[in-house]
């Protein structure tokens, strides 16, 4: 018997469990415990019985240690939720007081500001609790299916949405709060509602959170909370619309569709019971739950939305809800009938459904109603609104006269209705006069109507007539009129009611967008458009208030036009930045990078933007309804300015006047400077306007007249307030009536004026009341802080320059010294006074107060000095031209005051500030005018105090780069200064120059002078760079084309200075150079594809790097033998400087045109043209010195070599390193043997080559190269066929190898530097210590060889080679050479950790005395030591370190080294002879190296001083850059989806085939890759939950090496695998070569070691995330790894290519002999040189790898058992 389903009679509110079919697993249940905390600490567990085997439904917590992990897009949901609980808890402590205000006076203006910020404050608060309910019900609504539908980052808006406006709500409540008086309610129960609201969003935030395992319930329930705390806060804000009983009707409604729901629950049930098939009997359960589930959440979002239903978002939330109940209802049926087919079942289930839906409509209905206020549409809208259509449709109807009639007859049913009601509505009217009103407009559209219906009746009558239907047509037309007459205050009453609808909607749709804004900001990675953002909503937010007080005061005063009037004119202000705002926001979405706070913008904007749309429509019909009133409008505002401004003089006779809360005095007088203004513009506006006659613009230029008087008097009043001088506020606010006063007049003129356009009695009354009110104006203006001042020392100029008007001047009494004496300091004083003027007007009132007098004062003193001047002139005509001068002063000096005063009253005034600057500047000239002609002085000493001053008038154009001085364009600028500094430069050296010369006797002055021209020539230098990189940023090139040219002209200059150093230096440098423009030119040939608004920089890099080249190969050429060489470098280095400056050039055209494939195809050929002649230079600079040359090549091999050594010890580290085939150590150590010993005797060959020929020496540079490749990879088949079960020994060998490489790369660098020389020389030294060197490591080679396969021995001999390693590497870092760059403090104190733990390891294999551990240590002292010494000396030599902290710092660098190498050398002993009393020795030797550690931390933190602090948390960092990682991949995996082979319809299929492979292959690379970061960063995760690695470590040393790994790590990987995406795009399209690919290929292999090892440090290798890396990239021995395969595979693609396209190519042989000859020359050249090429690009790499390979982890020798 099948078993029933058990069915019980529960609540509405079920949980759902969501099930997902998955895969059986084999394995033991017998699994050890995961017990974690959780994210909410530790949860209990019972221990009980199981009961018998039934069917019933479950309720509770699943444990968390069960559930599934988390999606990406759960994560980023809990990443917004945690951010949101941070936001919230905020909200809470900020809610704990009000906000403090400062004390407010008790006149009008007070009273009014705290009227205006009550209503902004309810509004905003409204509109944020309305957000609150709607993001709640969305939440609600968004999580109530399956979680894997769920649309997460629909979620986390809405939360985002919830947590944003709870912030802002914050604010407001507390300024609402501190506010409110008793009529509404305390401040205190405005907190607490704010803080019980905050509470119940915390409690919803913790339910949805994706690891809480809440059930259903506890979501609604949260929900519902939220929505009764928003009601009880709109009660106590007094903004409750929604009355008790809407809300009563509203749950009941509710409750009815969940009793019909349950009915239907109980039919589906009956249903269920009967079905047949166990899968539609499951359907139809499921079907039916999810029905209950729907319902309950429909009655959870009503009880949310209730309070805030007026509001569409929530109406819309609602309704969205009820959808939902929709369609489960349909679906529940859908089930039902396709389980049974039972008619009396199914009918029954039928008209549950019916029922179900009913209720539902009935709910959605009543909402519908409040959507539209709860109005039933009157009588009025119904019959006006028909008589508009129809009369419509009649006169588009002409010519069809049927038509034509039938419309007739709906208008007249229509006018009909309208009388009625009219004449109803005027029996029920109490006011007799309204009643008549009725009556008579009733009467009018009867008449109307009954002429309308005549002329119908003849137009049916004569359907042919056109007159009849004319007629019908001009009698539709009076009736029209007559309506509009009758109806229109019902009408206008409706329209303005839909103006203060859209009014408010647009102000809560704003206040959200700013919200959203704000929100928005910390993940706005686009700085100028979240700037932009900004701004708009700085303005949105400013016209905000206006428009709430616009709806408040329509609202509260309902007839009153002037209130309308204000409504209308806010509304229409409002739409401009509001659409701004939707502009800004919608330009800043895409730059968004937090998709739900994204999500919320764009939602926001689109509101709004739906808002302004329904604002706009409404406020122009209003305006059209409300008809023409401005006028009266504009003198009602300034009379009520006027009583304001009055009272407030009241309030400060009394001393009651206090300023408004952000009210400042210079804040107030700058408004109140730039508002006259206004004023001033506004009222001439109103003047022309008016004696035109026209009546809209004169209504226009009213009502800005009155909004320009309200600022000002707002202004005045502040101004007032804010002054500690009684009698200057009574002026200010006397001053500032009058103007309102004078303003009156002025309109109510304007307004008799527009009666009679031509009357000049009324124009010139017009006339006089405008002069009257600029006079009250300047007067209000005068009435500021500092102006008076002003106007004071004005006056005093005026008076002082009378003395200038006699006619005959006082006989000087003093001598002509003197006198020029004092002018001169009086000048200097008055020059320097006009500057501290020109300051003060940007800075407080005071100061320009007090600038001016200063200024007046020394004005006084230079005229008296220059009138004592004037009276030593010899003649009559130098008295009169002295006189003349000091007169312009005068006149430029008053200019200066203006000029000042008017900036201090309106600093945004156009212009302003430049003609404050021309005026000081004027004042300096004549200054200077007047000196010279009174001075006799040295020669140029004049000149000199004339350019001081000019240099301290212009000095201060530079504090405002924002304020335009010329009309030239951008790049003009660029020319220009460019020009001048050139000229700059050349003049300052020829100050310094002539002033040596010019006066011997003054040589104290000398230093001094030099030392300011190397500033000055520094300071000009510094400009130029700057300027041409901001000119090759957008193109212009010119200025690096003359640089070109120049450095290309110097070559042939004259005799070279003296060489500084040999033709080899010289030659080293300009290969350095050589080899960076080649490698600048194959960036640009890549960059001109895919990024060419990069090229700019790397021609500016190419132009700097020609002019070294050119500087160094002008002495290589010199110093150069024989002369013809020199002359071939010096030619050929001026062919490149020709092909650089072609190359820079097109550089320019492209960016500026980057689409130009024309441009395009010529950079690349210019770019492969100077490869071309990089090479010549090449190969001139190596026929100077063959020997020379070829040891550079052998040390770029040496170096590569190395570089590769580093590689393989990673892959041996990581356990990688396997053996191509069953191969074992004897296979291979014969040939080690036999090599090394070969390359004993290269050794010899190049010690002696170095006395010898160029010949030999290059012979033997090439053979010693040649032979420690083969020995290289000889020893790396050795160390693979030791297996990677022993990667220590195979490190050991490697290590072994690496040191004989490493000591002839060295040996090969001695050579170069000993070539030539003689016996004596010290170089000779060098070489004679490197060869020793090299001999040694040989020998330790050979050592190692013989010693790895005996396990009892090669423990030790490891030990020795180390203890060898070590002394070299101390060798170095004692040596004197400076290193090529520095690094932190912080990198030196980890670096010392690595010293720490490697002691302890050799303290432990000393104890031990086990061959493994010793060869571990051995292994782990090399890295340690030599990344301690490395970092010690790059921190000690840092440019900001002092002499004495880096001689400490080197001490205890060697002391730490030498004191970890005493003990190795006893762990040596004791493996010798192991002793108790020798290892108890031990510990006396460990704590040595322990305090050597110690001295050498405090060293390098003495190298911070008091700026030392602790590293950043490494894990998060970590985190960051491994994600940013596997994005960067992801990214450019995406591009090589795109990429296609470029069509070549000429060649064969098997190149098309080949670039198949490229594309292939890159993609194969892009996904192992990004699956491998991604892997890795789990990992990195699994240690921070597993404690391993601290997730906020209290040190974050402890882990920082590691993570420092790993971020170094990551961002290889993500490097290497961008640039191979580069290069497979630019070889597909045919701008790379092979060799790109295959490096970039291998550079990938490289980075993927390197990452695996620093994951691997501290990972546990049982865990899912380290089995999920190894899968990735340790396969096995036999498989491979992911990503070395993928790599392998395109290498072998473009090796294969470039093999097969050599062999493809058709050579052309030349048969004559002497043509044949020359032919086998020029392949051997190029044979040559691509040789040479080859060699040169391997150093180059082995450089790069040197630098990126130091970070390898000291943990990564970790002990593993």
């Amino acid at each position: 018997m099948r078993n029933q389903p058990c069915w019980k009679n529960l609540p509405t509110i079920l949980q759902q469990q969501f099930n997902r079919t998955g895969k059986v697993e084999h394995g033991s249940v017998a699994l050890p415990a995961v017990m974690r905390s959780g994210s909410s600490g530790p949860e209990t567990f019972n221990i009980g019985i199981m009961p018998s085997p039934q069917q019933q439904v479950t309720t509770g917590q699943m444990h968390r240690g069960h559930m599934p992990p988390l999606t990406s897009a759960q994560q980023a949901l809990m990443g917004t939720i945690n951010t949101s609980m941070h936001a919230v808890q905020q909200a809470q402590a900020d809610l704990s007081e009000v906000d403090n205000l400062p004390p407010l006076g008790q006149d009008m203006a007070s009273r009014v500001w705290v009227q205006n910020k009550v209503d902004e404050s309810k509004h905003e608060i409204h509109s944020q609790v309305d957000a609150i309910t709607a993001g709640t019900a969305s939440v609600v609504n968004l999580t109530a299916g399956d979680p894997v539908d769920t649309d997460y980052t629909a979620v986390g808006c809405a939360i985002t949405t919830i947590s944003s406006n709870l912030t802002e709500m914050s604010k407001g409540v507390k300024l609402l709060a501190a506010l409110m008086d008793d009529e509404v309610g305390s401040g205190e129960d405005l907190l607490k509602a704010a803080r019980t609201l905050a509470s119940a969003v915390s409690d919803l935030l913790k339910a949805v959170q994706p690891t809480s395992g809440e059930p259903r319930q506890t979501v609604l329930t949260a929900a519902g909370s939220i929505g009764q705390a928003s009601g009880e806060l709109l009660r106590q804000i007094g903004e409750n619309e929604t009355d008790e009983r809407f809300q009563d009707v509203l749950m009941s409604l509710a409750k009815a569709v969940a009793n019909a729901a349950a009915m239907l629950v109980l039919k589906a049930k009956n249903v269920a019971q009967v079905a047949e098939d166990a899968v539609l009997q499951n359907r139809v359960i499921a079907a039916a739950t999810q029905c209950a589930l729907s319902t309950s959440q429909l009655v959870a979002c009503a009880k949310v939305v209730s309070p805030t239903i007026s509001s569409p978002v929530c109406q819309e939330q609602l309704i969205e809800a009820g959808k939902l109940v929709d369609r489960s209802v349909e679906n529940c049926v859908r089930a039902c009938q396709a389980a049974t087919d039972d008619s009396e079942l199914l009918k029954q289930v039928s008209a549950a459904a019916s029922v179900v839906s009913q209720a539902l409509n009935d709910l959605l209905q009543h909402v519908r109603q409040f959507a539209s206020r709860g109005e039933p549409i009157g009588r009025y809208d119904q019959a006006t609104d028909t008589i508009m259509c129809v009369t419509e449709s009649i006169f588009s109807s002409m010519g069809d006269a049927g038509e034509m009639v039938r419309q007739a007859r709906v208008l007249a049913q229509a006018t009909s209705d309208l009388v009625n009601a009219m004449r109803s509505d005027a029996e029920a009217e109490i006011d007799m006069e309204n009643s008549k009103k009725l009556l008579a407009a009733a009467k009018l559209l009867a008449d109307s109507t009954a002429r309308m219906v005549e002329a119908a009746k003849g137009a049916a009558a004569n359907p042919e007539n056109e007159d009849q239907q004319q007629r019908l047509r001009e009698a539709a037309e009076g009736l029209r009129v007559a309506t509009n007459a009758a109806a229109q205050n019902a009408i206008k009453k409706k329209i303005v009611n839909r103006l203060e609808i859209a009014a408010k909607q647009a102000a809560a749709a704003a206040t959200q967008t700013i919200a959203a804004s704000q929100n928005a900001a910390v993940s706005n990675k686009n700085t100028a458009a979240h700037q932009q953002l900004v701004q708009s909503c700085k303005n949105v937010a400013d016209h905000i208030p206006q428009l709430v007080q616009g709806v408040r005061g329509s609202q509260a005063q309902a007839e009153d036009l002037s209130a309308q009037l204000a409504l209308i004119n806010s509304s229409q202000n409002f739409l401009q930045p509001g659409s701004k705002m939707v502009a800004s926001a919608k330009a800043a979405v895409p730059t968004v990078t937090d998709q739900a706070a994204a999500m919320q913008l764009s939602q926001c904007a689109k509101n709004l933007a739906t808002s302004l749309a329904e604002l706009r429509t409404a406020s122009q019909k209003a305006h059209e309804a409300c008809g023409p009133m401005e006028i009266d409008s504009a003198l009602n505002t300034v009379q009520t300015l006027k009583n304001e401004l009055q009272d407030a003089k009241m309030a400060a006779v009394d001393g009651q006047l206090k300023p408004l809360p952000g009210e400042t005095l210079e804040k107030c007088t700058q408004d109140l400077g730039s508002t006259s203004k206004a004023v001033g513009s506004s009222m001439a506006q109103l003047l022309t306007c008016a004696a035109q006659g026209n009546e809209h613009y004169t209504g226009v230029a009213a009502r800005e007249t009155a909004q320009a008087l309200k600022t000002l008097a707002q202004a005045a009043r502040g101004v007032a307030a804010s002054t500690t001088d009684p009698a200057s506020a009574h002026a200010m606010l006397d001053s500032a009536r009058d103007v309102m006063e004078g303003s009156a007049v002025l309109i109510q003129e304007a307004k008799q004026a527009l009666a009679a356009p031509g009357d000049a009695d009324s124009q010139q009354r017009l006339a006089q009341v405008a002069k009257a009110v600029s006079h009250s104006l300047n007067n209000c203006v005068n009435c500021l802080p500092g102006q008076k001042d002003v106007d004071v020392a004005l006056k005093s100029i005026g008076e002082s320059s009378k003395k200038l008007l006699v006619d005959l001047l006082p006989p000087s009494s003093k001598s002509f010294q003197e006198a020029q004496s004092e002018l001169n300091q009086a000048a200097a004083d008055l020059n320097q006074s006009a500057g501290e003027v020109v300051h003060a007007t940007r800075g407080q009132s005071g100061e320009l107060a007090a600038a001016s007098g200063k200024f007046s004062d020394d004005f006084d003193e230079f005229l008296d000095a220059g009138i004592e001047m004037a009276g030593q002139a010899q003649t009559k005509e130098d008295q009169i031209q002295v006189i003349g001068n000091l007169k312009s002063i005068s006149m430029a000096s008053s200019k200066l005051l203006l000029a000042a005063k008017s900036l201090s009253v309106d600093p945004g005034a156009p212009n302003a500030k430049n003609l404050l600057a021309a005026a000081a500047r004027a004042v300096t000239e004549s200054i200077n005018q007047l000196i010279t002609l009174c001075t006799q002085q040295a020669p140029g000493q004049k000149e000199c105090d004339n350019a001081l001053r000019e240099l301290e008038t212009v000095k201060g154009m530079l504090d405002n780069p924002n304020e335009p001085v010329s009309d030239l364009s951008y790049f003009d600028c660029i020319e220009g200064v460019m020009e001048n500094s050139k000229v700059l430069g050349e003049s300052m050296a020829g100050i310094s120059q002539n002033a040596k010369t010019g006066d011997l006797l003054a040589s104290h002055t000398h230093d001094a002078i030099t030392e300011a021209a190397q500033l000055m020539k520094e300071a000009v230098d510094d400009i130029m760079v700057t300027l041409n990189e901001a000119a090759s940023e957008v193109g212009m090139v010119g200025g690096m084309v003359d640089s070109i040219a120049e450095a290309m002209t110097k070559l042939d200059e004259g005799t070279p200075p003296d060489p500084k150093g040999t033709f080899v230096d010289y030659q080293t440098t300009v290969v350095k150079y050589s080899k960076a423009i080649a490698v600048t030119a194959q960036e640009m040939m890549t960059k001109s594809v895919t990024n060419p608004e990069e090229l700019g920089g790397l021609a500016s890099q190419m132009t700097n790097d020609y002019g070294h080249l050119a500087l160094q190969g002008r002495m290589a050429a010199a110093t150069a033998e024989p002369e013809e060489i020199g002359f071939q470098i010096k030619t050929r280095v001026q062919e490149l400087g020709h092909g650089c400056i072609f190359l820079v050039q097109k550089a320019g055209a492209l960016q500026i045109c980057p689409t130009d494939s024309y441009t395009k195809r010529e950079l690349i050929e210019c770019a492969r043209a100077v490869t071309e002649k990089v090479s010549l230079v090449l190969s001139a600079l190596q026929a100077g010195n063959k020997g020379t040359q070829a040891c550079i090549t052998a040390a770029s091999a040496v170096s590569g070599i190395i570089a590769d050594l580093d590689t393989t010890i990673m892959f041996a580290t990581a356990g990688t390193l396997n053996a191509e085939n069953n191969e074992s150590f004897a296979d291979h150590r014969e040939n080690i043997l036999k090599t090394a010993k070969a390359l004993v005797e290269d050794t010899k060959l190049l010690v002696s080559g170095a006395a010898s020929s160029q010949d030999k020496l290059a012979q033997a540079a090439q053979s010693s190269a040649n032979t420690i490749t083969q020995l290289a990879e000889v020893v790396k088949l050795g160390a693979a066929s030791l297996g990677s079960d022993d990667p220590e020994t195979q490190v050991v060998l490697i290590n072994a190898i690496k040191d004989v490489a490493k000591a002839l790369s060295d040996l090969i660098g001695a050579t170069k530097g000993a070539a030539s020389k003689p016996a004596d020389d010290p170089s000779m030294y060098q070489l004679k210590g490197a060869a020793k060197v090299m001999v040694t490591n040989v020998t330790s080679l050979l050592k190692t060889v013989k010693a790895v396969e005996d396990e009892a021995t090669r423990g030790t001999r490891a030990l020795e080679a180390t203890i060898e390693y070590i002394k070299q590497e101390l060798t170095v870092f004692q040596s004197s050479e400076v290193p090529e760059k520095t690094s932190t403090p912080e990198e030196s104190i980890r670096m010392t950790k690595g010293i720490t733990m490697a002691t302890a390891k050799a303290v432990a294999a000393g104890n031990s005395c086990r061959q493994e551990d010793v060869i571990a240590t051995a292994n782990l002292s090399r890295k340690a030591v030599a990344d301690m010494l490395t970092a010690c000396k790059q921190a000690s030599y840092h440019p900001d370190v002092s002499e004495e902290v880096r001689e400490r710092a080197l001490r205890f660098g060697t002391e730490c080294t030498l004191g970890y190498l005493e003990l190795l050398e006893h762990v040596l002993l004791i493996l010798q002879k192991a002793t108790p009393e020798l290892k108890h020795q031990l510990a006396s030797f460990s704590k040595r190296v322990a305090g050597a550690v110690t001295e050498l931390i405090q060293s390098a933190e003495a190298m911070k001083g008091t700026e030392w602090v602790d590293p950043e948390d490494p894990t998060v960092i970590a985190e960051t850059e491994l994600l940013g990682a596997a994005a960067s991949i992801e990214a450019a995996a995406k591009k090589l989806e795109q990429l296609k082979p470029r069509a070549k319809p000429k060649q064969a299929d098997e190149t098309l085939d080949f670039e198949e492979q490229i594309l292939e292959a890159a993609k194969s690379i892009a996904a192992a890759t990004s699956a491998l970061v991604k892997s890795a960063s789990a990992a990195q995760r699994e240690l921070v939950a597993q404690g391993k690695v601290g997730a906020i470590p209290a040190n974050a040393a402890d882990d920082g090496q590691w993570s420092q790994g790993l971020i170094s790590a990551a961002r290889m990987v993500a490097a290497a695998t961008s640039n191979l995406c580069e290069a497979a795009n630019a070889s597909v399209q045919g701008h790379a070569s092979e060799e790109k690919l295959i490096s970039s290929a291998k550079q990938v292999a490289a980075s993927t070691a390197q990452l695996l090892v620093a994951c691997k440090v501290k990972a546990d290798h049982d865990s899912e995330a380290m089995r999920r890396l190894q899968v990735l990239v340790l396969a096995g021995p036999a498989a491979g790894n992911a990503v070395k395969r993928a790599s392998d595979n395109l290498v072998r693609a473009a090796q294969k290519a470039a093999f097969g396209k050599a062999e493809d190519d058709d050579v052309v042989v030349k048969t004559k002999f002497v043509g044949g000859i020359a032919q086998i020359i020029a392949a051997q050249e190029e044979m040559l040189k691509k040789e040479r090429e080859l060699e040169e690009a391997r150093k180059k790499l082995a450089q790069i790898r040197q630098q990126q390979y130091k970070f390898l982890p000291t943990e990564l020798r970790e002990d593993e058992g």
